[in-house]
């Protein structure tokens, strides 16, 4: 039980969040996810803020595979992947992944967030540096701690921040580059031709986290290195399930032999946690199958975002330039960020309000992620809809 001074000094963190109005209260869904969802309060409300870019997460199709996965290989395997943790189809979706992203080998996790965690620390010493994009994901900036390497922070996107801190490294045993191929808050990509033409001019390795990218970037969906011709450039992947790929849970770890080997005798999370479970791991492979032979659903997601970024410059709202299916609307004054989405959710449109912490003071926005599933129709309503609770 809480002494009364510890209730008194969380509370006061809680009252904080209230009285900033930046208190995240979560909505409970009673359907499987898709275009339109319901809660425990309202039915077919448009979604409008899942990672579901390619629409696969609540897709008939996908469930049935999953089904087909439960009963040929189980519920859950109980065990770590080097006790009696590892199938046959594990091997298979790890060599599916490096052969849709052009890479030497993969090892899989429970998540993407423990990709990230258990990758610095295994493969860098206190002989090494790190230098990293000061907007990192937050699984990046967690598995960096854990590391005893050095630790450097270049200007977000700053290419002659990041060339001096490579310069000030010189003499460090390893250099590495860690970047977000797309930052999940703006949507903006990293510009990761100039960072492999400093990666060969300083002798770094680079690592990207293309959790947002897979499936969403790219011609065919394989990520930033394809968005800029650099398949097979890149020394390290990371990434997920749990967005474009369908949803569900569990990450990955992709790129040179001899990385991967290393991860698998050492990577803590890799060894200590629950092999992915079958189903999602059967289910992974058929969803990285159609996106190696049907490319409609990256299609639509991109017309999609030309579409929806195109409408809503012209109804005067503020977005960025970019090309990600991310579309942060910004509103700046976080007060005003929760209401506007509570406004919407009344109106059948769910959406989420960020602001602080989540985001820096002041750069409130309503985070709009778009979808291959959603419609023209769709769009059109969720603008007009803004245009009257701003008014």
């Amino acid at each position: 039980m809480l002494s009364q001074n510890l209730k008194k000094i969380y509370n006061n963190i809680l009252t904080e969040f209230e009285q900033n109005n930046t208190y995240k209260k979560e909505r409970i869904i009673t359907t499987k996810q898709g275009r339109f969802i319901d809660t425990i309060n309202q039915n077919k409300i448009i979604n409008f803020c899942a990672n579901n870019y390619l629409g696969f997460g609540g897709d008939q199709k996908i469930i049935n595979y999953a089904k087909e996965g439960l009963d040929k290989y189980g519920y859950g395997l109980n065990s770590v992947r080097f006790i009696c943790g590892t199938q046959n189809i594990h091997k298979d979706l790890e060599k599916k992944i490096s052969n849709f992203l052009h890479t030497e080998d993969t090892i899989l996790y429970s998540s993407a967030f423990d990709a990230n965690g258990g990758l610095f620390e295994t493969i860098l010493s206190k002989e090494d540096v790190i230098i990293s994009d000061s907007l990192n994901h937050a699984s990046i900036i967690d598995g960096i701690r854990l590391c005893k390497a050095e630790k450097k922070i270049f200007t977000h996107l700053n290419m002659e921040d990041l060339e001096n801190k490579l310069i000030e490294s010189k003499n460090a045993r390893i250099k590495l580059i860690a970047t977000d191929g797309i930052f999940s808050m703006d949507g903006d990509i990293a510009p990761l031709d100039k960072i492999v033409t400093l990666g060969k001019k300083y002798d770094a390795m680079i690592m990207i986290d293309d959790s947002h990218s897979i499936g969403v970037v790219g011609k065919t969906g394989r990520g930033t290195s394809e968005y800029f011709d650099l398949l097979g450039k890149v020394d390290i992947i990371t990434g997920t399930f749990g967005k474009a790929l369908g949803g569900a849970s569990g990450g990955f770890t992709s790129g040179k032999k001899e990385i991967i080997e290393i991860l698998r005798q050492k990577s803590r999370p890799y060894l200590f946690s629950n092999s992915l479970a079958p189903t999602i791991v059967y289910t992974e492979i058929k969803i990285l199958s159609e996106l190696e032979n049907d490319d409609t659903r990256i299609k639509k997601l991109q017309e999609n975002t030309k579409y929806f970024r195109e409408k809503i410059s012209s109804s005067g709202f503020k977005i960025n330039n970019f090309s990600h299916p991310i579309i942060p609307i910004m509103i700046d004054d976080d007060s005003k960020v929760t209401n506007i989405a509570n406004d919407l959710l009344k109106k059948g449109i769910y959406v989420v309000g960020f602001c602080f912490p989540v985001v820096p003071k002041n750069t409130g926005r309503i985070r709009i992620q778009l979808s291959s599933i959603h419609t023209k129709e769709d769009i059109d309503y969720f603008i007009e809809c803004l245009n009257e609770i701003i008014k």
